[in-house]
């Protein structure tokens, strides 16, 4: 494909409404129309933004013992999570498609009775392009979220380049970046919970050891951003600071092109020259002339594994379906992934 060499791209850094999917999907179609209208044309929100990071939570949990009230956050975060596919798509493709951009927004997604935390990919005719489910839940996140597996793995050929999305602390599975440079990513989406210093420098980091242009997205929100029955061990003052933000684009030597921003709300927008991939690759292409594949190998596994493999006679049952392919919404438009 013949790649467009010079774009934007932005962050958009903010705070969902918090266990309210329908008003977050609200605030972030009209955040999306904001980006676009930057000349934006790629736009990535933070991890778990529809409709919830919540941060604080314990779930009622504790070694040999769950609470009731725990098992309520757990409900209440259930209830507002997305079904893919299902109406919350839907409404996420005709935000891409309103907007003519690509799309790769933070979810957290239901299958059954388990919750996983999920990037969702949009192109700007409104085609869901697929998904990313988080491999490695980070410490008490794996109470609440599944773990995804190798079939969610994508990177896609667009028009501006190869694009996909490493989730949180993922990024710090060395093996999981190797994966996505030997698939060839250029804009690597980073949507994230990390406010601290040490993420920001290894957005630097990643973005010299892929030669690739790094997106750094993080919420920033307040304990109003939250229901005021939400029970947090950081108090009730409205205007307490639970993230800060710190979002970011960095180019493929490490360079800011915007932020690291931890002052509010904000849309933070650059311009990528695509030339400068292909300037930081001459001496520096990890899957390539700088690796060593006599010494060090890795093998992926990309197939789904299903906790349930059921197998029908072909002639048994011609009134059932099988289950519906949850790579596509039901109203998009398939793409094909690397």
């Amino acid at each position: 494909m013949n790649h467009a060499t010079n774009f934007k791209v932005a962050v958009v850094q903010a705070a969902p409404v918090a266990f309210d999917r329908e008003r977050t999907l609200d605030k972030l179609a009209k955040l999306a129309k904001d980006a676009a209208s930057m000349g934006a044309q790629i736009v990535l929100f933070p991890e778990a933004f529809v409709s919830a990071y919540p941060r604080g939570l314990d779930f009622g949990a504790v070694v040999g013992g769950r609470s009731d009230a725990g098992r309520e956050d757990f409900r209440r975060y259930w209830e507002s999570s997305v079904d893919v596919p299902g109406p919350a798509v839907d409404r996420l493709s005709r935000a891409a498609r309103a907007n003519g951009i690509y799309l790769v927004v933070g979810v957290i997604e239901r299958d059954l009775g388990t919750l996983y935390c999920t990037a969702l990919f949009f192109a700007p005719d409104g085609g869901f392009l697929g998904k990313h489910r988080k491999v490695m839940p980070t410490g008490s996140e794996r109470l609440v979220w599944g773990f995804g597996d190798g079939s969610t793995l994508p990177v896609f050929d667009t028009q501006f380049g190869k694009l996909g999305a490493v989730i949180c602390w993922e990024n710090y599975l060395p093996l999981m970046r190797a994966a996505m440079y030997a698939k060839g990513i250029e804009i690597y989406c980073a949507p994230t919970a990390d406010s601290r210093d040490s993420w920001i420098a290894s957005m630097r980091h990643i973005a010299v050891e892929g030669r690739c242009f790094v997106l750094s997205c993080n919420q920033y929100c307040l304990r109003s951003d939250f229901p005021t029955d939400y029970r947090t061990p950081f108090g009730n003052d409205p205007d307490a600071i639970l993230c800060r933000g710190g979002s970011c684009i960095v180019d493929p030597f490490g360079n800011f092109l915007a932020g690291p921003n931890t002052e509010g709300e904000a849309i933070l927008v650059a311009e990528i020259d695509r030339a400068q991939i292909v300037r930081g690759k001459y001496d520096l292409d990890v899957v390539g002339h700088y690796a060593r594949p006599d010494i060090f190998q890795l093998h992926v596994d990309e197939r789904p594994k299903k906790a349930v493999m059921i197998e029908r006679d072909e002639a048994a049952a011609p009134n059932e379906n099988p289950s519906p392919d949850p790579q596509r919404s039901s109203s998009a438009t398939a793409h094909r992934a690397d």
